[in-house]
């Protein structure tokens, strides 16, 4: 059996109980077979500031997080919607991942966006100014099918599973998805290798 292709989940909310959280968690719970999950920290990492870059010292937990997401094959994002955009939080991952100029640790990552809200819009704006910045880091993204998660308060139990069959069909549908999508780009990457 081919080795686990390992995805990188970024979630947005630095909450630990948030709502995003628990919904990537029932995410990989939902996955098919052959893929790790690794979720990897955002909150830590210092504003992005290139003249630490510049002068040579980047801060060790750039440099960590930088390692991490190379290492992964892909990435799947989870997020809630502030103010019909991303949190700063995950924006400054990106432009930490993006640098130094040249060597993005994002470059041709295969990815995917799941929004989350409590409300009923599912995070529609802050899904879409994602995928702004993930088309300008070259990561080719699942564009089908489209995950905007509202009703998100009460959707996923202690345990990380999905209340709602329909929704949870429709999660599963997607991390199927998100698996054939991410499986074909990697062996595609590697033939090429």
């Amino acid at each position: 059996m081919a080795q686990a292709l390992t995805v990188a989940v970024l979630v947005g909310s630095l909450r630990k109980a948030s709502f995003t959280r628990k919904v990537a968690e029932a995410l990989t719970k939902l996955s098919p077979e052959g893929f790790s999950y690794k979720h990897v920290g955002i909150g830590q990492l210092p504003l992005y500031n290139q003249d630490l870059d510049d002068e040579g010292s980047p801060p060790e937990a750039w440099t960590a997080f930088r390692e991490t997401i190379r290492a992964c094959d892909a990435v799947l994002f989870v997020t809630p919607e502030y103010n019909r955009s991303v949190p700063g939080g995950l924006k400054n991952a990106l432009d930490v991942g993006s640098r130094p100029y040249g060597k993005s640790a994002w470059n041709r990552k295969p990815c995917a966006i799941v929004s989350v809200t409590p409300g009923a819009m599912g995070g529609f704006g802050a899904n879409h100014h994602l995928r702004q910045s993930l088309v300008f880091l070259d990561m080719p993204m699942l564009n089908q099918p489209e995950a905007y998660i509202g009703h998100a308060s009460d959707l996923v139990d202690d345990e990380f599973n999905v209340k709602n069959e329909g929704t949870r069909a429709f999660l599963k549908g997607f991390m199927e998805a998100f698996g054939r999508w991410t499986t074909t780009l990697v062996r595609a990457r590697d033939a090429a290798a």
